[in-house]
């Protein structure tokens, strides 16, 4: 029997609203690619990139380093850029029958076929490619941790049609950077990595929840699990607790890695954004959802500007 058809709610946000860079300026032809690995919606090329930048921050911190390595920084950067595109075509290869019954997603180009599989995994195998590239320029412990994320990636799209907690193992996919930001600046991992890797799932599980709720009814339609599903009206609460988890992880990230008060004193703004997310918080409004869910880039930018903030005045006083 066929599952049922979203009709959506009013006011849905659709999957690639116009207007952006990527919609006025690239040629139609390869406009679909693009959307497919999401560069039309840079945030989560953000959210992935942040937790290398942190751990590779944190990692030149406890050595006594002025600054991070800017070529690491570089290469985290690009790889964030391309594994997000690739990661994005494979779930959507993988959720295409799915996303063809949701009001928001159901536009995407592969259940929309401005984009077939076949193209779609040749793309995916060349974003790959590049990733590749990225990775083999580290060091080879950093290589052999980096190729541990691929079984978690693999897994993730399967999570959410048997468990409410497919957030958590975006959350240890997501931020497997942390883990490989202070391998690839000190060839080897400490308690601090550790730490932040912990605290930084933690944070996206409770940022993704927020996404989530923008599917929750359509979700509910076809049998689709998640947090926002689990939670329901209980979702401050929850949010509460993770991002309290998660702000106290990634402050004693920087403290085991020799950060000072400037880092503290920047953590502290850290913890008024996450508070303020939550405070106002709608669930039954998707832009309200999305909006708070984008923040979270202002959240992983003021902790990085924290560590890196910390490490200048530490170099000069």
């Amino acid at each position: 029997m066929p599952r049922p058809t979203s009709q959506g709610k009013e006011g849905a946000i659709p999957a690639n609203p116009p207007g952006n860079p990527v919609e006025r300026f690239v040629p139609e032809a390869i406009l679909p690619y693009l959307r497919l690995a999401r560069f039309d919606r840079p945030i989560g090329i953000y959210l992935l990139a942040f937790p290398c930048l942190w751990s590779a921050s944190l990692a030149a911190r406890s050595i006594g380093d002025p600054y991070p390595d800017p070529w690491l920084l570089v290469l985290f950067l690009i790889g964030a850029i391309v594994m997000r595109g690739a990661g994005c075509t494979y779930n959507d290869i993988v959720d295409r029958d799915i996303d063809a019954r949701v009001a928001r997603t159901r536009t995407r180009p592969l259940p929309s076929g401005k984009v077939t599989p076949r193209a779609a995994f040749l793309f995916m195998v060349a974003l790959s490619l590049i990733g590749l590239a990225v990775l083999v320029s580290f060091n080879r412990f950093t290589i052999l941790i980096g190729l541990g994320v691929l079984p978690i990636v693999a897994l993730y799209p399967f999570v959410k049609r048997f468990s409410h907690w497919p957030q958590t193992v975006l959350g240890l996919a997501f931020n497997w950077g942390a883990l490989m930001g202070w391998a690839a600046a000190l060839d080897r991992l400490d308690l601090a990595p550790l730490v932040l890797y912990a605290g930084a799932v933690c944070w996206t599980i409770g940022y993704d929840t927020i996404y989530a709720h923008q599917d929750r009814e359509d979700d509910g339609l076809l049998g689709v699990k998640s947090t926002a599903l689990r939670f329901g009206r209980a979702t401050k609460l929850w949010l509460t607790v993770l991002y309290a988890i998660a702000w106290l992880a990634i402050t004693a990230a920087g403290l085991l890695a020799g950060a000072g008060f400037a880092f503290l004193l920047g953590m502290a703004a850290a913890a008024g954004q996450l508070a303020w997310q939550v405070v106002t918080l709608d669930i039954d409004d998707a832009e309200n959802c999305l909006a708070r869910f984008r923040s979270n880039r202002d959240f992983a930018a003021i902790v990085l500007g924290s560590i890196l903030l910390d490490m200048g005045l530490a170099a000069i006083f």
